[in-house]
This record gives C-alpha cells, sequence and structure tokens, in this order.
C-alpha cells in the first residue's frame, strides 16, 4: 500500500470492530507506517453501535478521523446505510453478507461480500467474524507484510488471553484465503 488508506469499520459493540481496528493500526505500525486509530461507541458498549477510525500512511497523520474512507468493512446494515455514501469513488467496501443482505447500491466501488459471521460459526470461532472479515480486506487492499500478522497477534492479544492467538490467526487466514 502507497500513500495513504482511510478505513473505516462499523458495526454493533461487540463484534470487535475496534479490535480490528487495532489490529489493522499494529500492522501498519509494524509495516514501517504513521498510523492512526480512533475508537468511537455508542453509550452500550454491547448492542450499541461501534466505529473506528484507522490511517495507514506514508506521510504524517494531520487528523484521526475518517470522513471518507478508502476501504469500508460494515457488519450491520445500519453501518451499511450510514457510511455507504461516504465512500471515495474506487474505494472498497467489504460487507458481511451473513448479517446484511442488501447489495451495495453503488457502481464505483469495489464491493466484496464475505459470509464472516457464517463462516465464523461453522468454524467454531464464536466470535471472530471481525476477523475473518479483516483477513479478507488485508489481502485485497495489499500492502501489508505477511509476516506481520504474528507479530501483531503478540501485540495486541495479551499474554493472558494466549490461548486466543491461534485462533485469531486462523480467523484471519480464513477471510486471506476465502473466494468469493
Amino acid at each position: 500500500m502507497k500513500g495513504t488508506n482511510n478505513i473505516l469499520l462499523a458495526g454493533f459493540g461487540g463484534q470487535g470492530i475496534l479490535f480490528a481496528g487495532k489490529f489493522l493500526a499494529y500492522m501498519g505500525l509494524l509495516s514501517g507506517k504513521n498510523v492512526s486509530w480512533l475508537p468511537s461507541y455508542g453509550p452500550e458498549m454491547r448492542g450499541g453501535t461501534a466505529n473506528c477510525s484507522v490511517i495507514i500512511s506514508d506521510d504524517p497523520v494531520g487528523s484521526p478521523i475518517v470522513s471518507r474512507p478508502d476501504t469500508l468493512i460494515v457488519m450491520n446494515l445500519p453501518s451499511l446505510d450510514k457510511y455507504e455514501d461516504a465512500v471515495v469513488p474506487g474505494g472498497k467496501i467489504f460487507v458481511d453478507s451473513t448479517l446484511i443482505t442488501r447489495k451495495v447500491r453503488r457502481t464505483d466501488v469495489e464491493v466484496h461480500y464475505i459470509p464472516s459471521t457464517k463462516l465464523a460459526d461453522e468454524n467454531e470461532m464464536g466470535t471472530l467474524a471481525n476477523m475473518i472479515i479483516t483477513g479478507k480486506m488485508v489481502k485485497e487492499v495489499g500492502g501489508f507484510e505477511l509476516g506481520d500478522i504474528d507479530k501483531t497477534i503478540d501485540k495486541i492479544v495479551s499474554a493472558r488471553r494466549e490461548n486466543l492467538k491461534t485462533i485469531n490467526r486462523k480467523a484471519i487466514d480464513l477471510g486471506f484465503s476465502y473466494a468469493e
């Protein structure tokens, strides 16, 4: 990835939106980029709205707010409804097609439909739909060093949750290898 990628992740609280954003920010950091990670969530931690702005850039980041994303990850219909039109022309939208049944209306963006919640359930990965869709995004956007995935997981998964590192990696790999 050259230049700047403004990424917006959005969904319900409890879907791991902030964690996925943190993962992407650390991946950028480990790739030697300038990064910004700005979480935002509604009054309820679980079930309320959650979104996360991540900027990964070759240049210093002036503002952490992403209002015109190059890349959008949406994990619920209200988020798609709210942010679809904000994506820049030529941008990429990643949709959890298990939870969002409508198609993206725009024709000037690249869209990827990933049934990440269904894949998480089928592969006994519980709440890791966020990492499955993030794995697909990492593949399609490019510019990340695949060797940095394990280093990033080591950074963001605490030592007391060591047992979750392997399954997070498997979820990312599942999304990365998912063929639409």
